[in-house]
């Protein structure tokens, strides 16, 4: 069987990727994401670890790709599974997500690279938004860990 042209789709292994939380006077930065998984959705700026490299580096170097925003990390948060199965049961994609809290420092918002999208919204409007729960519950954590501009 060949491999499939993603080696994210239908991997052979788990993934590391990262969720940069950037946190800006009680709003949060997201991006609506241009790829699968989740496609179309609003979603933390965010991809996969690049080898060398430090979940910080890449949460900050997924946001300046995606967003054009200047980060600082903060610290780590936790980290999430995120396992999709397909119709048959078989694992479409299997990713283990650190989540890190970033600092604003500077820039405006202008999707690039994977995001469709990128802007701040409200923390209180999340309930409102079609954002998977455990995003909604990280950004909620992490706000009451480190406040509205950590």
């Amino acid at each position: 069987m060949a491999p499939h042209p993603d080696p994210r789709e239908y991997p052979s292994r788990p993934w590391v990727g990262v969720g940069a939380i950037v946190l800006r006077g009680g709003q949060v930065l997201l991006i609506k994401r241009a790829k699968p998984p989740e496609a179309g959705r609003w979603s933390l700026p965010g991809g996969t670890l690049e080898l060398g490299e430090t979940s910080a580096e890449a949460a900050i170097r997924e946001v300046a790709e995606e967003t054009g925003i200047k980060a600082e990390a903060v610290g780590i948060l936790t980290a999430v599974d995120r396992v999709d199965r397909d119709q048959a049961g078989k694992v479409r994609y299997h990713y283990l997500l650190v989540d890190v809290v970033a600092r604003y420092l500077s820039g405006d918002p202008v999707a690039a690279d994977d995001a469709a999208d990128a802007q701040w919204f409200d923390l209180d409007k999340l309930d409102d938004m079609a954002i998977w729960d455990e995003t909604k519950r990280v950004i909620r954590e992490a706000a009451e860990k480190h406040g509205h501009d950590p």
